[in-house]
């Protein structure tokens, strides 16, 4: 698990090191970053919007699959500017939040 919290850790001095370079801190508040977490979750819905392919679709369409991918990590780096700004170790936030799920959703829950 180390290994994992290093890696993220070297997303983090990645964000911090691209909003430095460009003094960009003052624009990452929380509601600027939290509105373009929200933009980027509705660019990622609307690639799939008015469809319902099969999960081998999707991953066998190139071109959707870059797409999907960008804005999957323009939502994580915001993500992790969020964190950044209100102090948030997001890869701790994240474990936590799993072992919620795991005790609110037992392996023997049938799904609703």
């Amino acid at each position: 698990m180390a290994k994992k919290k290093e890696q993220f850790d070297i997303l983090k001095e990645k964000m911090i090191q691209f909003l430095d370079e460009r003094d960009w801190e003052i624009f990452h508040t929380p509601k600027n970053v939290a509105m373009s977490i929200a933009i980027e979750a509705a660019e990622l819905m609307e690639l799939l919007q008015w469809t319902n392919p099969e999960r081998s679709a999707v991953v066998s369409n190139q071109e959707l699959m870059s797409q999907i991918k960008n804005e999957i990590a323009d939502i994580v780096i915001y993500t992790i500017s969020l964190g950044l700004s209100l102090n948030i170790d997001i890869f701790e936030c994240v474990l936590a939040k799993m072992d919620k799920n795991f005790e609110r959703f037992p392996p023997t829950t049938e799904p609703k």
